[in-house]
């Protein structure tokens, strides 16, 4: 499950529960929806993230490469220990800015 918040200097998408093959399609809607707000940064909030398989792994990716193309800042939140085990396992964090 996604949600977005808006204010005029940052958009957050937070992730809750699984991002896996079944959910994947509406992470991407969300960090499209964050794109298009034109805000100067995006927020990815994984806070209350469980899981997250290579899909989701790759919706991240897919956000950041576009908010990248785009000048927008783009950083990952809050990761939980698992979480952040996954991104890193994936190499993600070697190019994604990740905050506690």
């Amino acid at each position: 499950m996604t949600s977005i918040d808006t204010d005029r200097h940052a958009t957050t998408v937070a992730l809750r529960g699984e991002v896996d093959v079944l959910t994947v399609g509406q992470v991407r809607v969300a960090l499209e929806e964050a794109l298009a707000a034109g805000s100067r940064e995006i927020v990815v909030d994984l806070r209350e993230l469980a899981f997250i398989d290579s899909t989701g792994l790759g919706a991240l990716i897919f956000g950041f490469q576009r908010a990248r193309d785009a000048g927008i800042r783009y950083r990952l939140a809050g990761p939980s220990k698992s979480v952040h085990q996954i991104l890193a396992l994936s190499g993600l964090l070697e190019v994604v800015e990740v905050t506690p």
